[in-house]
C-alpha cells in the first residue's frame, strides 16, 4: 500500500530561521513531525525563506524551501483568487503556523489561537494591521481547521470566520520522556551551570504582554523575605515582543539584590527537562492561552503548578492545578505561598498534576491529527 504523503510547515522548527529556540508553536511542530511517521505517513518538512532571499540561498536541515517566500505566495493568491494554486509534492499539506494559501492539494490548518485579532496590543507592532487581515482571509483558505482546545473553538469562530463544521479539537500533549526524571547528576550540572538552587519558583515561556510576567515579580516580590531568601525565582524565556516593561522589572530586581535569574538563552530540550526537575513550583499564571503546553511540561516533570482560571488553562488543568486570577497579584502570590507551606496540598497537586500529563501524550496527538488527514482526504 502506498503511503500517503503529508507536506509540514516547519520554519517554527527550521535551526536557519529560529537559531535552536523554539516556542509552543514549534513544540507542537516538532511532535507531529516526529511522530506523524509512525502513524504510517510519508512527510516531509517545508519552510518558508526569508522574503528577497532566494531558494538557492537558504540552506535548510529540517526540510525543503518553499516555492516562494509567504509575502510573495500571499500577493498571487490575493491578486489571482481563482486561478493561483500552489503545487506541492505532497498528498495533503498541514499549516502548523497561520501561514496559509491556496494549494492544488487538500490544506489542514492548526489555529493555535485568536490572540493576534482579538488582542494586537499583545502582539509584534510590526505591519500588525495587514498580518491580522491576511490571517484571517487565509484561514477560509483550509479545507478543515485543528483547535487546540474547546476553547478555542469559539474564538476562531468569532474572529477568523471559521466554519464550526470543520473545527476539529486535537489537545496538545507531552513526550512520554518527560514523565521519567532525569539522571540527578545531570539535574545537578545544570542547576550548577545556572547557578540556580533547587525548589525555586519557575516560568517558561517568551517574554510578551499576555504572559503576565510582570504580576509574577510582583508576586514573588510580596512572599515574606524569608520565602524569598530560600527560593528563587527563575524566568526562563528569550525577549519577544513589547516586553521592554518586563524586561526594565527582572533588571531592577536583581540590582536590588532579590534573588530572581533569567535564563534568556536556554538551549536544548533536556535543558529544559532539568529546569523544570528542580523546580519547587510552576508558576503560570498567563493572560490567555489556546493551550499552554508549558502547564503539561510542569505536570509531567512532578512540579506543582498555579495557573489561569480563564482560557484554556482550567481545560488543560482539570483541577490539577491551583487555578487563580491572574489579574489579581495578590491571589497568585497566595497560592505560591500555600504551595511552600502546604506540604499535603503540594503533594495532591504533584500527584494530580502526574495524572493529568498521563493523559496528555503527543502519540494520541499524532492519532487525532492523522484521523482528520483521512477525513478531509476522504471528502476530496
Amino acid at each position: 500500500m502506498t503511503l500517503l504523503h503529508i507536506g509540514l510547515s516547519t520554519s517554527t522548527i527550521e535551526p536557519a530561521l529560529t537559531h535552536g529556540r523554539l516556542d509552543g508553536i514549534g513544540v507542537y511542530t516538532k511532535a507531529l513531525l516526529q511522530g506523524l511517521p509512525a502513524a504510517g505517513y510519508t512527510v516531509t518538512g517545508f519552510s518558508f525563506s526569508p522574503f528577497g532571499q532566494s531558494k538557492a540561498e537558504q540552506r535548510f536541515s529540517v526540510g525543503h524551501a518553499m516555492p516562494q517566500s509567504y509575502p510573495v505566495l500571499s500577493a498571487c493568491d490575493l491578486l489571482t483568487p481563482d486561478s493561483m494554486r500552489a503545487r506541492m509534492p505532497v498528498d495533503l499539506y498541514h499549516a502548523t503556523d497561520y501561514r496559509i494559501f491556496r494549494m492544488a492539494c487538500p490544506v489542514v490548518a492548526t489555529l493555535h489561537d485568536a490572540i493576534p485579532l482579538r488582542y494586537p496590543e499583545w502582539c509584534s507592532p510590526r505591519l500588525r494591521s495587514l498580518k491580522n487581515w491576511l490571517q484571517k482571509k487565509a484561514a477560509h483558505k483550509a479545507n478543515h481547521v485543528i483547535a487546540l482546545s474547546e476553547f478555542a473553538v469559539a474564538e476562531l469562530i468569532e474572529s477568523f470566520g471559521a466554519n464550526e463544521r470543520h473545527i476539529t479539537v486535537v489537545p496538545c500533549g507531552v513526550d512520554h520522556a518527560w514523565l521519567l526524571p532525569p539522571p540527578q547528576e545531570a539535574v545537578d550540572e545544570t542547576l550548577r551551570m545556572h547557578g540556580l538552587d533547587k525548589g525555586y519558583f519557575l516560568f517558561v515561556g517568551t517574554l510578551q504582554p499576555r504572559k503576565n510576567i510582570g504580576r509574577i515579580i510582583d508576586a514573588y516580590l510580596a512572599l515574606p523575605a524569608a520565602v524569598r531568601h530560600t527560593r528563587q525565582l527563575v524566568i526562563v524565556g528569550r525577549v519577544g515582543w513589547r516586553c521592554e516593561d518586563v524586561v526594565r522589572k527582572i533588571a531592577a530586581a536583581i540590582q536590588n539584590g532579590e534573588r530572581v535569574v533569567w535564563l534568556a538563552n536556554l538551549e536544548g530540550e533536556d535543558q529544559l527537562q532539568r529546569i523544570y526537575a528542580g523546580a519547587g513550583i510552576f508558576v503560570f499564571p498567563s493572560l490567555y492561552e489556546g493551550f499552554g503546553i508549558p502547564v503539561a511540561e510542569a505536570f509531567a516533570c512532578g512540579v506543582p503548578v498555579v495557573t489561569s482560571n480563564t482560557t484554556s488553562l482550567p481545560e488543560v488543568s482539570q483541577g490539577a492545578a491551583l487555578e487563580i486570577d491572574p489579574l489579581c497579584v495578590g491571589e497568585i502570590r497566595a497560592a505560591m505561598l500555600a504551595l511552600v507551606q502546604d506540604d499535603a496540598l503540594r503533594m495532591r497537586c504533584i500527584a494530580a498534576g502526574r495524572q493529568r500529563a498521563s493523559g496528555l501524550s503527543w502519540e494520541r496527538t499524532v492519532e487525532q491529527t492523522a484521523a482528520v488527514y483521512r477525513a478531509v482526504l476522504e471528502r476530496s
